[in-house]
């Protein structure tokens, strides 16, 4: 453990001094990602160590509580997750020695507030028993609701740092429960004792603790219906944080449940995983069909962080089905699907957030309405998020690919489960996930077509300029590692192996189940589609010289019909590239336009006309809003018993005495 205690280290210092040079915002900026940067690298290298076989002990610190001691373990799923929070924080960390100068008018408190935040993501899935889980759980989110709301002159960004913050805690209040039900069955609160107990708890209380850790982490995860608060957080916060936040945060949740439902509680019945998949593919749907149609990039990234989280639980919930029938090697293939999906989803969804944040900061605005003729300006920047397009689209020989095949393949063998039932589950689940993966490519055309492509659209997109050395770095690491997760994943599923049979018992991923590395049916090699791409590119190029000779360049204005040349006003906009999608899917939108002409009455020829479209969000009129309006009359009726008077309030705990004095007496007597 002393790596880590010197990763924790780097950053306590770090934050301590982002408020000593606060004075100073420069050397706050520097300190604060120079040192966070480093103890991000040292927890991943340490953790890398744990997964690659090292052995790690743990660590407790016994006597700062009275009632219970912080206690950390580095197990190999704890190790996997808290690796992520190391590659992406030094990724974030390195992108924000230059990028999160826009923000030095706050760099002091930004960086103390990253600086907390990455620590206590990182010791979450380290903590050994349930108080320093919930310890770390909620300065995690403290720290992150702060960084939020850095920018707190916006009324949005407040809105959305309470609304996260609100759902945060309703989540952690389930969470809380679920650790009190199993502390309730063993009398501890250690995590070694809840595996030990939960396999033995009645069948409704284990039904109760899969219910509450579903909630509870897919809250924090971001599931659908529970996603609300993703869309406005995530985008409100710095572009570094915004990428930790999409990449690693959420994955917080995904490993708080894995730990439960397959740690603590064991195999249970197959609506277990019937009930995730359900969940899972209406997150992945839901998300990217929002994702399509929003014009701001950070929030377009965010809705496509709800689509990837729901095909992760697509691949874990086929895990807990496969697990409940006794078919453990195919639940080491899809639990292997799962974490694969989460290491790629961390990888491309950090690079395109950072890579959206130095587009923000460069043109002044995250609208791809006001974007476009980048690729001229930031060419680097350009190339790098192209990367993470590839890559969100899940096209060879990118990582996400990989993990969405084997979701793919976990979802048919599917339907040699015994049952129709669990047959046709699996066969819908299929069909959203291929139509997620189509809409999630046209998303991915969307954003860097209108953003990258074409003429600029506004002064800032004209005045863009490339992105720092800093920045770029980062980009280019994080799209290396796109690359080379999609290029060997024998060798990722391996590494996965340990992680993967500390869930399910059974020793790693099996190569006949994943067979994406492997030839015959339904395999795949990522490195041979590769090569053949070359090659099929190369033939091509050598045909078009023999056949047409050396040829010339000729330069000339782009044919515009006649026109003189082309403006702005003729690319096609965001938004008329998500029309259709409003068309078929206006069942969920509810599209709603509103044409408004000035001009005065008897004339039909108006000086202009204003016009507003937008769509419904039906989960909010839905499911949100009625249990807010009744809170809201509930709370302005009872408030009416504030009335400011000393006298009323005696009276109201005599009356309470009184109750309670009544309810005591017919307790003895009865």
């Amino acid at each position: 453990m002393e790596p880590i205690l010197g990763a924790m280290a780097a950053l306590a210092l770090g934050a301590l001094a982002s408020l000593l040079l606060r004075g100073s915002p420069r050397l706050a900026r520097l300190y604060s990602c120079g040192l966070a940067g480093a103890g991000c690298a040292l927890l991943a290298a340490a953790c890398a160590a744990a997964l690659g076989g090292a052995q790690a002990a743990g660590l407790t610190w016994s006597g700062w509580f009275p009632f219970a001691a912080l206690e950390l373990r580095l197990t190999p799923l704890g190790a996997l997750f808290s690796a992520l929070v190391g590659a992406c924080g030094l990724a974030a960390s390195v992108h924000g020695l230059s990028y999160a100068e826009e923000y030095d008018h706050r760099a002091g408190w930004l960086g103390f507030c990253y600086c907390c935040f990455l620590p206590a993501m990182a010791l979450v899935p380290l903590a050994a028993n349930a108080f320093t889980f919930l310890f770390f759980w909620e300065a995690m989110t403290l720290a992150s609701f702060f960084i939020v709301v850095l920018e707190h002159e916006n009324p949005r960004n407040r809105q959305a740092g309470w609304l996260y913050l609100v759902m945060s805690q309703g989540a952690t209040v389930l969470i809380l429960l679920l650790f009190l039900r199993l502390h309730g069955a063993c009398g501890s609160w250690s995590f070694a004792d809840f595996r030990a107990a939960g396999p033995g708890l009645p069948s409704r209380t284990r039904d109760l603790i899969f219910l509450l850790a579903l909630v509870g982490f897919g809250t924090k995860a971001g599931l659908a219906p529970l996603h609300l608060w993703l869309p406005q957080a995530h985008p409100a916060a710095p572009g570094h944080v915004s990428a930790c936040m999409s990449g690693v945060m959420v994955k917080t949740g995904l490993y708080g449940f894995l730990l439960v439902v397959f740690g603590f509680l064991g195999p249970g019945p197959w609506w277990w995983g019937a009930l995730v998949l359900a969940v899972g593919a209406a997150s992945a749907l839901l998300g990217v069909l929002y994702a399509v149609l929003e014009p701001d990039i950070k929030r377009l990234l965010a809705y496509s962080t709800v689509e990837n989280v729901g095909i992760i639980f697509m691949a874990a919930a086929m895990g807990l089905i496969f697990s409940s029938f006794g078919r453990e090697a195919a639940a080491a293939a899809a639990l292997g699907a799962a974490l694969y999906h989460a290491v790629n989803h961390a990888a491309f969804k950090s690079l395109l957030f950072l890579a959206a944040g130095s587009v923000a900061k460069s043109s002044g605005t995250r609208d791809l309405e006001r974007l476009g003729g980048l690729i001229k300006a930031m060419p680097r920047t350009a190339l790098f998020f192209l990367a993470g397009c590839l890559a969100l689209s899940a096209l060879p020989p990118f990582n996400g690919f990989v993990s969405e095949w084997l979701t793919f393949q976990s979802l048919l063998s599917g339907f040699g489960l015994p049952g129709t039932p669990p047959r046709i589950l699996c066969l819908l689940a299929a069909g959203a996930l291929a139509l997620t993966g189509g809409v999630a490519a046209a998303t991915a055309v969307k954003a860097f077509g209108t953003g990258f492509l074409a003429l600029p659209r506004s002064s800032g997109a004209a005045a863009a300029r490339e992105a720092g050395r800093p920045e770029l770095l980062a980009l280019a690491v994080l799209a290396a590692a796109c690359l080379a997760l999609g290029l060997v994943p024998g060798k990722v599923l391996g590494v996965l192996s340990g992680p993967v049979a500390g869930l399910v018992g059974f020793g790693g991923v099996p190569a006949g189940a994943a067979s994406v590395a492997t030839s015959g049916l339904g395999g795949c090699s990522p490195a041979i589609l590769l090569a053949a791409a070359a090659a099929a590119a190369a033939a091509a190029w050598a045909l078009g010289r023999r056949l047409g000779g050396p040829g010339s360049a000729r330069r000339a204005p782009t044919w515009a019909c006649g026109m003189p040349g082309l403006t702005p006003r003729m690319e096609y906009s965001a938004a008329a590239f998500s029309k259709p999608f409003r068309r078929v899917f206006g069942f969920l939108y509810q599209p709603r336009r509103e044409i408004r002409p000035s001009a005065p009455a008897g004339e039909y020829f108006p000086a202009s006309i204003a016009y507003s479209a937008g769509i419904r969000q039906l989960i909010l009129e839905t499911l949100y809003h009625p249990p807010a309006r009744v809170l809201m009359r509930f709370s302005h009726a009872a408030r009416r018993l504030q009335a400011g008077s000393i006298n009323l309030y005696l009276g109201y705990l005599l009356v309470a005495l009184g109750v309670l004095l009544a309810l005591f007496l017919s307790g003895r007597l009865g």
